[in-house]
């Protein structure tokens, strides 16, 4: 009855197009165990392929950091046609982190595509965001031969991934770069991702860890009616980085301000910045909701 519940406020916020919601450890597990099984319906073999570059030649040619560190692995269906694609940023803080194809995501029907970026201090931003926008450029010129849609590719990531997630999403001249409107994206889904300044960029400026900033380098500044679907997804309020969620409960507030009608805030209660395997059944529901909703028109 508790789970029923949780599944009965999220379809009555859906309706008003908001939500925060608290997910006790109950309902988590309940949740866990339904959608155990593919969420998309299990595929009869799985093919990966890794270290591929991201950009073209003519740069990796020329960059020796890029050539080593702009990859990225992919792990799709072998059987599958129009799949959807989620594209995962690792956190890190904009510092450290390595891809990696999370073993929750694995199994379920959908490609998963891991992606390496530069790291601070070897360059400093924008450079993290045009290598995630270069990587999900990639992804929209080159998921169709794989057997992917175009119109099915979410962005995901946890942490500074979160945060990566949100700006090539919300500030389209990332993506614009490459030709690619990031309105195409069909979910953005980040995990306890920055929506102001992230740290390491303040850092880069000497600007400490406590003063706020929303700038141009800031999601919450590219809060705009038109942009993808939006799931946020936060640990505890009390047991989170330094006012994350309180970030993402602006974010959400602000973009239903602003006019969206898809933007959904998840604090899952007891846990810390750690969320991502709670979080992941989250994540394979969102992408699911999404495909229903494109099939249905």
């Amino acid at each position: 009855m508790q789970f029923q519940g949780f599944v009965s406020m999220m379809r009555i916020n859906r309706e008003t197009h908001t939500m925060v919601t608290k997910w006790s450890n109950y309902a988590l597990c309940m949740l866990v165990s339904c959608l155990s099984a593919s969420t998309f319906g299990q595929a009869e073999s799985y093919i990966a392929e890794t270290n591929i570059p991201y950009y073209n030649e003519s740069v990796t040619k020329t960059d020796q950091y890029i050539k080593e560190r702009c990859m990225l692995d992919i792990y799709y269906p072998g059987n599958t046609n129009e799949f959807a694609t989620l594209v995962w940023f690792h956190g890190g803080g904009l510092t450290g982190g390595n891809k990696q194809i999370p073993h929750a995501l694995k199994g379920q029907g959908i490609c998963i595509i891991a992606v390496n970026y530069r790291l601070y201090p070897k360059v400093k931003a924008p450079a993290y965001i045009e290598d995630a926008a270069a990587a999900v450029a990639w992804v929209f010129n080159h998921i169709e031969p794989y057997g992917g849609s175009t119109s099915r590719i979410f962005v995901s990531g946890h942490s500074a991934g979160g945060y990566l997630t949100s700006m090539v999403g919300l500030d389209k001249r990332w993506l614009a770069t490459h030709q690619i409107d990031a309105n195409r994206i069909a979910g953005l889904i980040p995990l306890s991702g920055h929506t102001i300044t992230h740290f390491t960029v303040r850092k880069e400026r000497g600007i400490p860890g406590t003063r706020p900033v929303v700038d141009d380098l800031a999601p919450l500044y590219h809060v705009r009616p038109d942009a993808p679907p939006l799931l946020l997804i936060t640990g505890d309020r009390e047991k989170e980085m330094l006012g994350r969620y309180e970030e993402n409960a602006y974010m959400m507030r602000m973009m239903t301000v602003s006019g969206h009608k898809d933007t959904t805030l998840l604090e899952l209660k007891g846990y810390g910045h750690g969320i991502t395997k709670p979080a992941f059944p989250l994540v394979l529901k969102e992408v699911q909701r999404i495909v229903k909703e494109q099939n249905l028109h």
